[in-house]
């Protein structure tokens, strides 16, 4: 079986620089707050444009940290796209809030502008308290940020970037992490840019906001030791993770760089056979990470027998996601957009992520590509 992501061989390539970085940390002891932290975020912050940059425990952590910053109370709502993993609305909720969801676009995965608006007439209509926009730039394209600014700023809305698998991308010359008032990412293993363990990152220009996550992480601690001016969390980095993070980075531009290059390979290998498939489109002056490359199944594919046949053939696939995060048992009774979210409705059934990683050959990938064109022709 052919891994689904292969960190293996990118260990291989710097484990030597990997081994020593860690060495370093259990020489000096600071396996909490260790000067690799802050050395880690000038880095991210050089990287991504933002002024000021927290890394802390998880991608998750780093939502609700950012929603802390941004002040929001119990009962007041945040519109969030349902086709996402769980963190974006679950961190609404840790905080009290209410988790408005509205769907997504056919062609990129990303929240639908027209959705928007429908959520934010909808919630005027039964008295909800909007207050912000959660974006999720999913399997590694940024949303289309122009427009959603545009509508925001009519309806006195700010805007949080959920960036946990876009992290690197760009969006009209702008890294993601740097788009809106505040964004968060993750290093998730799995992630482009993934430690060892669990980690993530906060990415804001405003100071303000900055200080109040700073401050929120460390158990809402003040300018004093055991001094506190707000209730908080435990949302630390490990310095080991941190030291690790530092290394990935010296790669992390070239293998952004071979994820296009495999995903151009796979597109170009597609369209030569000419499958029923949709294939992923970016819009226009934006790049993607690449996190994850999904295809559209004719929805008269069965996608169980598909990944079946498929692993018969030792390829790994994924679905993300099966069941939208609003039709999930804990967020039924949450508010949704009138539209009915009919794109993310579709889009569970059909999608389906195929191996993506910097080291897969060409080889690999017109293997993949003609393997998955001759079941989907023999199962419609």
């Amino acid at each position: 079986m052919m891994d689904f992501i292969d960190l293996k061989k990118q260990q291989k390539l710097i484990r030597k620089n990997v081994d020593k970085r860690i060495a370093k940390v259990l020489d000096h002891g600071q396996y909490i707050q260790g000067s690799e932290i802050s050395e880690l975020e000038k880095n991210l912050s050089l990287i991504s444009g933002s002024k000021f940059v927290l890394c802390c425990s998880s991608g998750t952590d780093a939502l609700v940290l950012g929603l802390i910053s941004l002040g929001l109370k119990p009962n007041q709502g945040v519109i969030v796209p349902s086709f996402t993993f769980a963190s974006t609305a679950e961190a609404v909720c840790m905080l009290g809030g209410i988790p408005f969801f509205s769907d997504v676009k056919l062609e990129t995965y990303n929240i639908c502008e027209k959705s928007i608006i429908n959520s934010i007439n909808e919630a005027k209509k039964i008295g909800i308290d909007l207050k912000g926009i959660i974006t999720v730039g999913l399997f590694g394209q940024p949303s289309d940020m122009d427009k959603i600014k545009e509508i925001a700023d009519h309806n006195n809305l700010w805007i949080f970037d959920d960036a946990a698998q876009s992290f690197g991308a760009e969006y009209k010359g702008k890294v993601s992490g740097n788009l809106c008032q505040i964004s968060a990412t993750s290093f998730f293993p799995a992630k482009p840019l993934g430690c060892y363990g669990d980690g993530g990152a906060l990415f804001t220009n405003e100071e303000n906001y900055y200080r109040i996550a700073y401050s929120a992480h460390l158990h809402g601690m003040g300018e004093n030791k055991y001094e506190y001016d707000r209730i908080g969390m435990n949302g630390r980095i490990d310095t080991i993770q941190a030291a690790i993070l530092l290394e990935k980075l010296t790669i992390f531009k070239s293998e952004l760089f071979k994820r296009k290059k495999v995903a151009d390979q796979y597109i170009k290998r597609f369209l030569t056979l000419n499958t029923n498939i949709k294939l992923p489109k970016l819009i226009k002056n934006t790049t993607s990470s690449w996190a994850q490359f999904t295809i559209q199944l004719p929805l008269d594919c069965n996608r169980v027998k598909f990944q079946s046949l498929m692993k018969q053939k030792k390829i790994p696939t994924a679905i993300y996601y099966p069941i939208p995060i609003h039709c999930q048992t804990p967020y039924k009774n949450f508010p949704i957009s009138p539209d009915n979210l009919k794109n993310t409705i579709k889009l569970s059934k059909c999608v389906i992520s195929l191996p993506m990683h910097p080291y897969l050959s060409s080889k690999d990938i017109d293997y993949i590509s003609s393997t998955a064109d001759d079941i989907i022709r023999n199962l419609v």
